[in-house]
């Protein structure tokens, strides 16, 4: 899952919720160099993240684009199923999208010093580009996918996903729906698993 689902599914605890965030800044033990709280949304970031790749729903999104992005596929659904969840927003929570959004920003910018490298320099442009609330269109996902496109150098051609969002829309957006509501119930489960191991 791409940013704000992963923020999302980590509950009410703000450590928790940065530690889902910057999952993908902290390879293998060295999680462990970090505030507890951060080390249990690290771990329930891996989780959902192990829980998604293997899920059939996902892998059957992930097959309508193989062909023509082959591995990015994946990274591209996680990034469709956020616009799913940023557009349904209301259907999830009770905090309009915008103050939701506003508050964890500032919570990001209030914790900047324990975010892992990757995470330090991208807040600022996360926060001024307003990247999470640019999820609910596709103009905006065509906007993340312009830059991921940049990351590979071109090579990925994730530029050109918007074309298959648009048609395959309704297919994308039942499946994520379907998924959603099982990953949400895995994410609380295991949340309370992994506060249970660190005695939280």
């Amino acid at each position: 899952m791409n940013f704000l689902a992963h923020i999302y599914l980590s509950g009410d605890n703000e450590l928790i919720t940065i530690g889902n965030l910057v999952g993908d800044g902290v390879r293998g033990n060295k999680y462990k160099l970090y505030p507890t709280e951060i080390q249990i949304g690290i771990q329930l970031h891996r989780h959902i993240d192990t829980f998604t790749d293997a899920h059939p729903i996902f892998r059957q999104c992930t097959k309508r684009l193989h062909k023509g992005y082959g591995h990015y596929s994946g990274v591209i659904v996680d990034i469709f199923f956020d616009h799913f969840l940023a557009k349904n927003w209301a259907t999830y929570s009770d905090v309009p999208l915008a103050e939701y959004i506003d508050d964890f920003y500032k919570s990001l910018s209030k914790n900047i010093e324990i975010l892992p490298p990757r995470f330090k320099r991208i807040t600022p442009a996360m926060i001024e580009g307003n990247w999470l609330l640019s999820y609910a269109t596709i103009e905006g996902i065509q906007t993340v996918l312009n830059g991921m496109n940049h990351r590979t150098e071109g090579r990925s051609k994730m530029d050109e996903a918007t074309k298959e969002l648009r048609e395959y829309y309704d297919a994308f957006e039942t499946d994520f729906t379907s998924f959603f509501e099982e990953l949400m119930t895995f994410s609380v489960k295991k949340r309370v698993e992994i506060e249970a191991e660190f005695n939280f």
